[in-house]
């Protein structure tokens, strides 16, 4: 990437206990981007996140930032700040006294401090808070302040370890759509950890998706959820259906018992695979539906969720779970559709063969 500001090459972390945390994690992030590290707890993307803080030494590999490897650095050399889940503001001090205790301790011109703080918290959207006691803030306010102190050390990168996931789902929502625009109005480059794939999806640039200290696949919300790379990431990121099924030639794919256009390529003929299925692209059509070379299905189950139903609708031995604007009552007997853009061909490997006998399970 050539307006990368931080490089991380090969970065590998062994424990005492011979536990591998990162295999030789490789990753470029640009100026001003905001990348998200998703996975599943034990991932290894909270130690890689403490790497490039400063905070555990890497094993193996180096981390650019501009070009400099900066392992041998303290983090209160580095030009990154982290804000930690626990806030771990000072109680004892105000909103203000807070945000401002790095320049204080830097001993920097307190005129001109005290006007960063008011410009900070503008930015954060806590004007006329400098008074306020840290106890008398909700857990969105508390945030934003850890946030405004970060900023104010004019860090080129903010490390953000999971700092919602002490928030209601309301609060974390909205706090979501705020550290984007934090961000952008910034421009400072976030590296933002979670386990939560809404959070990821609504705010990245980039994804990241990591498992057993790798990262599995890298890329925008959209090819992260629309062109998974392997079985792990079509499971872990939004809900899917993932079928076996048998690649004919390219174009043309059978599961469920018949065959589909799609718009993959490069499998060979005959070849077997794995089909990932979005429950929002299925759709159901009435069984007297002339459409023909289709798979029909029973719906076992309806649940509304406000915005769209949820349904499994079992075809043979597999039950498929279908989101859509139209309730099909329980027993119902439908046809199943898919365009062929929405049809995602993997190839087979050990992941899916984990997640397909999840998914049998759900159909039992």
């Amino acid at each position: 990437m050539e307006n990368a500001i931080l490089s991380i090459r090969d970065v590998k972390v062994v424990f005492e206990d011979g536990f591998t945390a990162l295999g030789g994690v490789s990753i470029d992030i640009g100026k001003n981007e905001f990348v998200t590290l998703l996975g599943p707890s034990g991932c290894g993307k909270t130690t890689l996140l403490r790497c490039i803080g400063g905070f555990e030494k890497p094993t193996g590999g180096e981390i650019l930032y501009k070009g400099q490897n900066i392992i041998p650095l303290p983090p209160y050399k580095r030009a990154i700040n982290t804000v930690f889940q626990r806030y771990a503001l000072f109680p004892h001090l105000n909103v203000a006294q807070n945000v401002a205790f790095g320049p204080d301790l830097r001993g920097e011109d307190k005129k001109k401090t005290a006007a960063e703080v008011s410009r900070m918290l503008a930015l954060v959207g806590l004007a006329g808070f400098e008074k306020r006691k840290i106890a008398s803030l909700s857990g969105g306010q508390q945030q934003r302040v850890a946030i405004a102190r970060a900023l104010i050390n004019k860090p080129d990168v903010l490390l953000l370890d999971e700092p919602l996931g002490a928030l209601d789902l309301k609060l974390r929502r909205e706090m979501q759509l705020e550290l984007k625009r934090i961000q952008r109005e910034s421009g400072i480059t976030f590296i933002f950890v979670t386990h939560d794939q809404e959070e990821a999806l609504t705010m990245s640039d980039r994804i990241a998706v990591m498992r057993g200290g790798q990262i599995l696949q890298l890329g925008t919300p959209e090819d992260i959820y629309n062109e998974p790379q392997n079985a792990f990431v079509a499971d872990f990121i939004g809900e899917s259906d993932i079928l076996p099924g048998v690649m004919l030639r390219d174009g043309l794919v059978r599961f469920l018992g018949c065959d589909f256009r799609c718009v993959d390529t490069g499998f060979g003929e005959n070849a077997e695979v794995d089909v990932v299925l979005r429950p929002e692209d299925v759709k159901l059509r009435p069984a007297d539906d002339p459409v023909s070379g289709v798979p029909l299905g029973v719906v076992e189950s309806l649940l509304f969720k406000g915005v769209h139903y949820e349904m499994k609708v079992r075809s043979g031995e597999h039950v498929l779970l279908v989101h859509s604007t139209h309730a099909r009552s329980v027993g119902t007997q439908v046809k199943l559709t898919v365009a062929p853009e929405d049809i995602q061909v993997m190839r087979k490997s050990e992941e899916s063969a984990q997640v397909l006998r999840r998914h049998a399970d759900r159909a039992k």
